[in-house]
């Protein structure tokens, strides 16, 4: 399975980067700021918008649950119940996003947590399904989106080989027949040096399925390389800004940012090429700015060429460099002007 397709675009190391948008919590429960990031994201050049499908009750209990990770988490000291009531996307917003979505050209699908969030998404014609890093052993779940029958783009995040592995098969035997991983280091931000992208290639051996990357590092530099590395999709956290705060805003690129990637990631791809060792035909007309052998001061018929009167310099019209030592102490056959690129039958 080298490629797939999602509503008639094809992904894969074929095609330019497929860049996700994910919108996340960033609406920051606005509906009108949620079309605004639509915008924003369309303005960008993004393949796709998605949300996340869940409310705090499908995806916990009030359990009295505290994120407590001794200061690694932007969520610190946080009840995990409501800081989900903060970020989750109202449902009934989704027909509105996903129509307008659609308006500005953009793919738009979900993250759904639960077996209800399938059967709603169902609903507005979704063309595929993202399983986020911390529902890749949800096996139910799995299913349930596998029987779709639409592709499915799978985070691999905090899953062992096994479990990842685990979940593909799950996913196959559901009924799943276009599937993308992403290499997925599950901590916001994540850090360049824990992002580890030399396993894209080993994903893409290992499942024999187009692999991308979800990626929480800041800036562009993970993603650019990504794609060096095989990654055919991006998915980046997006928002309209920083400062204007957010659950999920200080991991998330901003409209420049995210341009950025779509620019780059392209460069990248397209600057990939094929192997190539040999003379290009677009490099064909700049050999004559290699070196050649010029005569550097008057020869006289019969006179020895020398390092005196011979010097190695751009442009390439004359004898390549590599015949100088062949040249050496041979005779001139008629008199040359300095200036004069060396032919053979000046010998």
């Amino acid at each position: 399975m080298t490629e797939i397709t999602i509503a008639g675009r094809p992904i894969g190391v074929a095609h330019k980067p497929f860049i996700i948008a994910e919108m996340s919590g960033n609406h920051n429960q606005s509906l009108e700021r949620a079309l605004r990031i639509v915008d924003a994201a369309a303005a960008a050049g993004v393949d796709a918008i998605k949300l996340q499908t869940y409310t705090a009750d499908t995806i916990t209990m009030d359990t009295g649950f505290v994120i407590r990770e001794e200061g690694q988490s932007l969520w610190e000291g946080r009840s995990l119940y409501k800081l989900y009531q903060e970020a989750y996307t109202p449902w009934e917003w989704h027909a509105e996003i996903f129509a307008y979505a659609r308006q500005k050209g953009l793919l738009v699908f979900s993250s759904p947590f639960d077996e209800t969030a399938v059967d709603f998404l169902e609903t507005l014609d979704a063309p595929a399904y993202k399983i986020a890093s911390f529902e890749n052993t949800h096996h139910p779940l799995l299913r349930k989106v596998a029987a779709t029958g639409k592709p499915v783009i799978m985070s691999t995040g905090v899953a062992t080989l096994a479990e990842i592995d685990e979940a593909v098969r799950v996913l196959r035997s559901a009924g799943c027949r276009e599937l993308v991983l992403l290499k997925c280091t599950s901590t916001y931000p994540a850090s360049p040096e824990n992002t580890n992208l030399r396993t894209i290639p080993t994903l893409i051996d290992i499942f024999n399925c187009p692999v991308g990357l979800s990626d929480h590092t800041m800036g562009i530099g993970a993603s650019v390389a990504a794609v060096a590395l095989g990654a055919c999709v991006i998915e980046k956290h997006f928002t309209l800004s920083r400062a204007e705060g957010g659950v999920d805003s200080a991991f998330s690129m901003e409209p420049a940012e995210m341009a950025s990637i779509v620019t780059e990631t392209e460069r990248a791809w397209q600057a990939l090429g094929h192997v190539q060792l040999c003379v290009q035909a677009t490099e064909e007309k700049s050999r004559i700015y290699k070196r050649s052998i010029y005569v550097s001061k008057p020869i006289a018929a019969g006179e020895e060429f020398t390092p005196d009167n011979l010097r190695i310099i751009r442009p390439g019209d004359g004898l390549e460099p590599r015949h100088w030592e062949q040249v050496l102490g041979r005779q001139a056959s008629h008199a040359l002007a300095a200036g004069t690129a060396l032919t053979w039958d000046a010998l």
